[in-house]
Parts: structure tokens; C-alpha cells; sequence
């Protein structure tokens, strides 16, 4: 295989799992802010938790054109 298709499988696995990573901790941070509603948030735990949602967002549109770069030159991922 290329050197440039390696590197694209290797970055998509990488991203994948750093993706499912921060998902995870997303949907923990969620559900303990719902089970606690009537707690204020800090300003700066708001913006965090924004900033991570907005990062999440953009590693699944990154991921979505690795795959499809890597559907485009036959490359199984």
C-alpha cells in the first residue's frame, strides 16, 4: 500500500478512537447536568462543555471525509 494510504487508515483508527473517547465523556458530563439541573454551572464549565460538544462535531465531520477519501481509493478501514 502507498505511504499516503497508510497514513490515512493510521490517522483514521487514531481520530476513531480519540472520537469515541471524548463522546463518551460528552454523555457523562450530559447526564450528570441532568441528573443535577437545579445546581448552577461556572461560566467556565458552560463554555468547557460547549467547546467539547463543538470539538466533538468536528472530529465526526473529519472522520466522514476520511471515510470517504478512503471509500474514493478503495481502502479498507
Amino acid at each position: 500500500m502507498e505511504d499516503w494510504k497508510d497514513r490515512l487508515k493510521a490517522e483514521y483508527t487514531e481520530l476513531k478512537e480519540r472520537l469515541e473517547k471524548l463522546h463518551k465523556f460528552n454523555v457523562k458530563q450530559e447526564v450528570e447536568r441532568r441528573k443535577m439541573p437545579c445546581i448552577v454551572e461556572k461560566i467556565e464549565d458552560d463554555h468547557n462543555r460547549h467547546l467539547c460538544m463543538e470539538q466533538e462535531e468536528a472530529m465526526e465531520r473529519y472522520l466522514h471525509i476520511l471515510e470517504l477519501r478512503a471509500g474514493i481509493y478503495g481502502i479498507d478501514l
